[in-house]
């Protein structure tokens, strides 16, 4: 975990945080509060409801608690580590809440991409993007 949140994330949650699998074949990880809200939300989902259900079963089916050590670190479970490819470099996103973990190259090739995408898309921005000034 890097240094300039380290702090925040002892005081926020004494280091206990937890990983998850996205669709986007990385890791989220969220300080154990934060997850706790999440999951609270997730869980009263209507179970009927195929995309809910398919939800459910990915974020909560492969959530794992961690703590983070007195050096920062955290241990990635083997069968997370495998989905998100991390052999070797990783990325740390911080997403405001949470953080995304991703295989470096991996990374680079969606960032890439994501880049390509927004340029074709501004100028169209319609519903909750429309207003957004960066």
């Amino acid at each position: 975990m890097p240094t300039r949140y380290r702090e925040e994330i002892l005081a926020l949650c004494s280091g206990s945080l937890v990983f998850t699998i996205d669709r986007e074949s990385c890791l989220l990880l969220y300080p154990l509060p934060v997850w706790e809200r999440l999951e609270a939300e997730l869980v009263r989902l209507p179970n009927l409801d195929p995309h809910a259900r398919r939800l459910q079963r990915l974020l909560l089916g492969h959530a794992t608690e961690v703590a983070m050590d007195g050096h920062g670190r955290l241990l990635v479970p083997g069968p997370l580590r495998g989905f998100a490819r991390l052999d070797h470099d990783a990325v740390l996103v911080g997403q405001g809440e949470k953080f995304e973990l991703w295989d470096a190259a991996l990374w680079r090739g969606n960032r890439e991409q994501w880049i390509a995408e927004q340029a074709r898309f501004e100028g169209g921005a319609a519903g909750p993007l429309g207003n957004l000034r960066i």
